[in-house]
Parts: structure tokens; sequence; C-alpha cells
């Protein structure tokens, strides 16, 4: 009988894990519970094996399997209201051994996810920051915006058209309005509109999809009326062309050298097309003003064009040449919630290297 057990306890060497808890998943919306264990000390251990028993079942199934090296499983195939069990088993080469159940627990949602904070109070941050210098700027606090030689260059350019009896194109891009360029080249579109309409220079503006087409008509027609000349704007000058890009980009080519516009205007975004475009308008001897967030194209633009706004140069030109206070405010928020966020970067980075600590918990 001794060496039956001495036996038994010999075949059955292999140590379970140990310390088997489970508990509901923090800061989630249910749905999944989250599985603890100390490691076998064994070296011959592959992998462990999850095992699942609901309460009032008789049988415990495999759920998932965890590396030699794990200590932590979630399980994400669970039911809310459901009391669940689990046993953790050790798995060898030619054996397995299983530890003590866990306590039952049950998944419930959670009101709030503690590990958005960061982001709760970056945003609340951001938001502050906005609203406090729009403030300043309703209250006619000028606020500092860079110089940008191109738009410092639209004066100059629409009063050389003007002079010349020229008229002034303007291409908002090739893409659609749920592109963040297209919208930014309407913004920039209606402040050049007002300026021609100032001066009364022919504009025109051929597009390439339907939907910017229609928009863009209405920015212009706005742009003439809020400038007091709404007699004065014509819906010719804005019209489609077609959606086919090399076709639009040979339309606009063709306009450039038969209307032999003083400036030219490509804002927005662009692909192949981009150098087609400048290269035709830099023969014509126009003034060219560029500005897309397209990397891969701004080569082109540097190369072929007078002036060219870059990234987010782009973004910021409404509110460049508008001066309207909630523009202004946005973008002085937005750099100074980037200048923040590059302190944060510094510090942090101080902190992990120098003191050892654990920064990325803390960010």
């Amino acid at each position: 009988m001794t060496l039956s057990l001495s036996l038994i306890f010999l075949l059955s060497s292999l140590s379970p894990p140990t310390d088997v808890i489970a508990r509901d998943k923090p800061n989630d919306s249910g749905g999944a519970i989250l599985l603890t264990w100390t490691r076998s000390s064994d070296t011959t251990v592959v992998s462990y094996r999850v095992l699942r028993q609901t309460e009032g079942k008789a049988t415990w199934d495999t759920v998932g399997l965890a590396g030699r090296l794990a200590n932590r499983f979630t399980d994400d195939e669970v039911q809310g209201g459901i009391r669940y069990r689990y046993q953790i088993l050790t798995v060898s080469e030619t054996e397995t051994a299983e530890s003590a159940p866990s306590e039952y627990t049950v998944c419930s949602p959670q009101w709030f996810n503690f590990d958005r904070m960061p982001a709760v109070i970056g945003t609340i941050i951001f938001t502050c920051l906005i609203v406090f210098f729009i403030g300043r700027a309703k209250r006619n606090i000028k606020l500092f915006i860079r110089r940008i030689a191109g738009l410092d260059a639209v004066e100059e350019a629409l009063g050389r058209a003007t002079e010349m009896g020229r008229g002034i194109l303007y291409v908002p891009g090739l893409s659609s309005i749920d592109d963040v360029a297209t919208i930014a080249s309407m913004n920039i579109l209606g402040e050049v509109a007002k300026k021609t309409a100032k001066f009364g220079t022919p504009l025109i503006v051929p597009l390439r999809d339907p939907i910017v087409y229609t928009v863009a008509r209405e920015v212009v027609k706005e742009s003439y009326t809020a400038a007091g000349r709404a007699d004065a704007f014509n819906q010719d000058m804005v019209f489609y062309v077609t959606d086919q890009q090399f076709a639009f980009a040979a339309a606009v080519d063709g306009i450039m050298v038969r209307e032999k516009p003083a400036t030219n205007f490509f804002i927005g975004m662009f692909w192949a097309e981009s150098l087609i475009l400048a290269e035709t308008g830099a023969t014509t001897g126009a003034i060219q003003i560029a500005g897309t967030d397209a990397v891969s194209q701004l080569p082109f633009f540097i190369t072929a064009c007078d002036y060219t706004l870059i990234g987010e140069e782009l973004y910021a030109a409404s509110a460049y040449l508008s001066r309207e206070p909630l523009l202004l405010g946005a973008i002085k928020g937005q750099d100074y919630s980037k200048l923040l966020i590059l302190v944060l970067i510094v510090v942090s980075t101080i902190l992990a290297l120098t003191a050892n600590l654990p920064v990325q918990n803390i960010f």
C-alpha cells in the first residue's frame, strides 16, 4: 500500500497553480471576468488550460489557453447575471495538474471607465483653453498668429488680377465634402470670394464633386452678399466639370490656357494631378498659391507654385484671413493644448529615465 501511494505521487509530481482568483473585469460594460493565479513552480510546464464551470452544472468547459509564463486570463465569453467559477490546469509534455476551483463570481457593467479619466481631463483642459481664448478674441485682445507668407500674398495676388483685368481661378481640391481639407478650402474660398466681390474681380471655381459644387456655390453667394455685392454674383462662376480625375485636370488646364487667370489657388486635397495643374499654371505666368495636407503632393506644389500652405497652415488660413474671434480662439486653444502635451511628454520621459517611475500608469 505504501509503495502504491509513492508510485502515484511520483506519477503526479507536476505541481498545479495556486491562488486562483476570478473577479469581474473592472471598467468595462460587462461580459468579461478576469482571472489571476500564481504560476506553477515546475520548469516542465508548457501551458495553462483555463476551465470554466457554470453554477448548477457538473461539467467543466475549456475556455482558453495561456502560455507558461502567464498568470492572468480574461474570459470575455460570459453573460451577466450568471455565476461562474474557474480551474487552471498546468500542462506539461506528459501530464496535467489541476488547481483548486476559484470562488463563484458574476460579471456586471460599470457606470464609468476610469481608464478613460486622462482623456476626460484632457478634454476639459482643451475646452477651457478654447473658451478662454475665444473670450479674449471677443474682447478685441490681439491674438498672435505667426505670419504665413502664402496668405499675406492673397491681397497682392487679388490686386494684381484686378489691375490686369483678369480673373482668379480657385480649385478646392478633388476630394469629397467629408474631407477635412475640403472643408478648410471652403472656408478660404469664402474669404477669397469676399475680396473678389470687393474688387470686382472675375472668379472661376471648377468642381469635381457634385456635393462640393453645391456647397461652394452657396459659400460664394453668401460671400458676395456679405460684401454688399449680391448683384455681382453669377452662379456660372461656380460650375461642375466631371468626376473623372484626369479629365478634370485636363479641363482645368484648358481653362488656365484659354482664360489666363492672373492668380491660381489650389487649396484642398490633391493626388497625382497636382503637378499637372501647377505646371500648366506656371507656364501661363500666373501667381500660384497652393495648400494641401497630402504630404506626397507638397513637393510638387512647393516646386511649381509661388506660395504653399503646408499641413496645418491650411486649417489656420480661414482664421488668419478673417480674424473671426471664434476661429482665432480655436486656433490659439489648439496651439496651447499642443504645447501642454509636449511639456507632459518631456516631463514623463525625464521621470521615466531618471526616477524610474511608472509614468505610463499616470498618463
